[in-house]
């Protein structure tokens, strides 16, 4: 034998792993098996391992691309806006309280306040509480700590003395809208109120507060690194009204008693000053509370009153936009436009009887009847003031056996110059000036001709003439003070900023006589002097001399508007007082005695 069999050693192979005999054995019978079984190609595995490898370097190289394209559009793409962001965490502006102006009456009676609230402010807007109660206030500040995302903050709301009293003059605030803080983002910030009616509203500018800033700088932990104030809080301005407070609340309290004793659908009473325009009291029935429409109020009350669905829509102020038939109480008016005019004397007698009769304009067979309300007998221009004569008024108006009358293009002229028919500029919003109508409005309106019998019945405050009871009391001041017509003024002064003085709208345009002359009709009216049928006799027990006017405007189905004007002491007025009742059932006595009330109270307190 060459070879020595020896068992010590083993076969050395170049990658140096060890190789067994059997080994050898087994992969030859493992060859001829796949030969045997068609496999004519060897494969080569490659371990789990280096697969395993490959995909692991496959992921990093994606995340990697992915990091550096997420990296690229933060800093080069988005770096702009995602500094900017950080700027607003580093620093962060907190808004410094500050209080909307407040409103008094001319005695400095408060009657408006700012009402501190707290709310709940979270990041999540859904966990937002406002106007907490007391209760919830100690509640939550002893878990605010365990509350990382939400704080309470103070907030100041309004707070309307006596809501009802005052509403229709002081208006209301409510929460900005979301469109409006858009465009005035510069003076409001998205919780705060703003005036919607009244006041409130037409002095916006002044009474709204400039909010300070603070700005808070925080590091990269939120912790507080510094303050800084960047403007300081600027309340607005208050103001001063000529509003007489206690002869408002007398004024409602009068006006709604009566109100509701005839099942009235609504009432005014406005008085003003002849000798400055201020408006010493208006109310306007229904009314509404205005505290409902800051936080805590009622939400079905408030959106009930919002719809409308209350009872003659207690939102609308009729002394400044409601529009009436005036009745009778355009006649001194009527009076004085024939006076300047030179129609009548105003010692001339006119023969006042139940009717006048008008024939057709083509068919003198058919004849019209304008009626008064009683036989008057012989009256001149004072009495037939006093008495309240239509005939009088359908002669000197319309014209009638000899008499010339004004005609309705030269009443609509006056009336107008009186102040009728337009807006008077009063520093209210929402104000709507009265409708005088005349020949081409019938005309391109109702497509009619103009009669005779329009011309009647405007001179006597029928037909279609719509008045405001603000106009109508405007008016009544020129003839109180004797030929100045004033604009009409909620607001005496803006503190620390400005008295308003009062605005003349013209002076001196009328003859003084003839202003005289009707001033004495109006007395006499109240005295009874030379006229037994004299229609305010009512009045002549106040503790002053008065000058009145009344006025019943037919609505038909026997409803009427009741109207009186008044103006005191006859002699130096200092009050001119208009109230009305809208849709009275009936003739009857709905004005006087409020106006009567109202009037004694006034000139008998203390």
């Amino acid at each position: 034998m060459l070879f020595k069999k020896d068992k010590t050693r083993r076969v050395q192979l170049a990658f140096r792993e060890d190789v067994e005999p059997h080994e050898i054995l087994l992969d030859s019978l493992a060859s001829k098996k796949e030969e045997e079984l068609g496999f004519s190609e060897k494969k080569i595995e490659v371990p789990l391992l280096r697969k395993i490898i490959y995909a692991f370097f496959f992921f990093c190289f994606l995340s990697l691309l992915f990091l550096f394209v997420m990296t690229f559009r933060l800093q080069v793409i988005e770096g702009e806006v995602f500094s900017q962001k950080a700027e607003r965490n580093k620093f962060i502006v907190h808004r410094l309280q500050a209080e909307r102006g407040v409103i008094y009456d001319k005695n400095m009676e408060q009657l408006v306040f700012n009402k501190l609230t707290f709310d709940l402010v979270c990041q999540d807007e859904e966990k937002n509480i406002k106007n907490l109660s007391h209760r919830e206030l100690i509640l939550f500040e002893a878990k605010i700590d365990q509350m990382p995302d939400c704080e309470i903050r103070t907030n100041l709301i309004r707070e309307y003395k006596e809501g009802e009293n005052f509403s229709h003059v002081i208006g209301y605030t409510s929460k900005i809208k979301e469109e409006e803080f858009k465009n005035f983002s510069h003076l409001y910030s998205i919780n705060d109120y703003i005036g919607r009616t009244g006041v409130e509203n037409y002095y916006e500018e002044y009474l709204r507060k400039n909010h300070g800033q603070l700005r808070i700088e925080r590091d990269v932990l939120g912790n507080l690194f510094s303050e800084e104030v960047v403007s300081l809080p600027d309340s607005g301005n208050s103001l001063v009204l000529w509003l007489d407070a206690d002869l408002q609340r007398k004024s409602k309290e009068v006006l709604e008693n009566k109100y509701k004793e005839l099942g009235a659908r609504g009432g005014v009473v406005v008085a003003m000053d002849p000798n400055t325009g201020g408006i010493l009291s208006l109310v306007s029935l229904p009314g509404f509370d205005n505290n409902l429409f800051q936080y805590g109020s009622d939400p079905n009350i408030l959106e009930e009153l919002l719809a409308g669905t209350k009872k003659n829509n207690p939102l609308f102020n009729r002394a400044i936009a409601g529009k009436y038939l005036t009745g009778s109480t355009i006649k001194p008016l009527t009076a004085l436009a024939a006076l300047e005019e030179e129609l009548i004397s105003p010692s001339k007698q006119i023969y006042g009887s139940a009717y006048i009769e008008i024939p057709h304009r083509y068919d003198p067979s058919i004849t019209y009847r304008f009626r008064d309300w009683t036989v008057h007998g012989w009256v001149d221009m004072r009495k037939a003031i006093a008495q309240s004569c239509n005939i009088y008024f359908y002669m000197v108006g319309g014209g009638y056996e000899g008499q010339r009358g004004l005609g309705p293009t030269k009443i609509k002229e006056y009336l107008e110059l009186f102040g009728w028919g337009q807006e008077t500029g009063i520093d209210l919003p929402n104000e709507t000036g009265g409708f005088i109508p005349d020949i081409n409005w019938k005309r391109e309106v109702l497509n009619e001709g103009w009669w005779d019998g329009d011309t009647y019945h405007l001179s006597i405050g029928q037909g279609y003439l719509q008045i405001t009871p603000l106009e109508i009391t405007v008016s009544y001041g020129m003839i109180a003070n004797r030929g100045t017509l004033y604009r009409p003024k909620v607001v005496k002064e803006i503190i620390g900023v400005k008295e308003l003085e009062p605005e003349i709208i013209r002076s001196d345009f009328v003859n003084r006589e003839n202003i005289e002359i009707v001033r004495q009709g109006m007395r006499q009216a109240v005295t009874g002097q030379n006229s037994p049928q004299a229609s305010a006799v009512i009045l002549n027990s106040l503790p002053v001399s008065a000058a009145a006017k009344t006025g019943t405007a037919e609505l038909g189905r026997n409803r009427y508007h009741n109207w009186v004007s008044i103006f005191a002491p006859y002699d130096d007025p200092e009050i001119v007082l208009t109230v009305m009742v809208e849709n009275v059932e009936g003739v009857q006595a709905a004005v006087l005695p409020v106006a009567k009330e109202i009037l004694e109270w006034y000139f008998n307190r203390d």
